[in-house]
């Protein structure tokens, strides 16, 4: 029993140490885009894209946290995971092909395996739950 208890403790731990990270992550960053903060629609127009982006892809990580976070059903919360995984993806491709130095992609390259690592935690907690 007392195993038992360890090993969902460590299960709980792997999964909400980085879901919170990936949550604050994109809360600041959809926040950013939406109020449209002069660092982010900078880098929008380094990359080439239109101000409009920023409310759109802000309106969606913000989406996407709530997904995770809240009690959704489970197509919903796995859409917000791939979302994100998508939006670090074209991130760090964006910021390379734009000639950007390689640590202004560091951020997404590191929320990407936190990304990864809270999806596939999430997925085992779903299966300890099943009987």
């Amino acid at each position: 029993m007392e195993q038992l208890k360890s090993r969902k403790s460590k299960s709980t731990l792997l999964y909400w140490i980085p879901t919170i990270l990936i949550a604050l992550n994109w809360t600041f960053g959809g926040a950013s885009s939406l109020l449209k903060a002069p660092t982010s629609i900078e880098v929008f127009h380094r990359l080439g894209y239109p101000d409009y982006f920023a409310t759109m892809l802000g309106t969606a990580q913000l989406l996407g946290v709530l997904a995770v976070l809240a009690p959704v059903p489970r197509t919903l919360r796995e859409w917000a995971y791939a979302g994100f995984t998508f939006d670090a993806s074209a991130a760090i491709i964006s910021l390379l092909a734009a000639g950007s130095p390689i640590s202004s992609a560091l951020p997404a390259a590191i929320s990407l395996p936190l990304v990864l690592t809270s999806y596939r935690a999430w997925r085992a907690r779903i299966n300890e739950a099943k009987p």
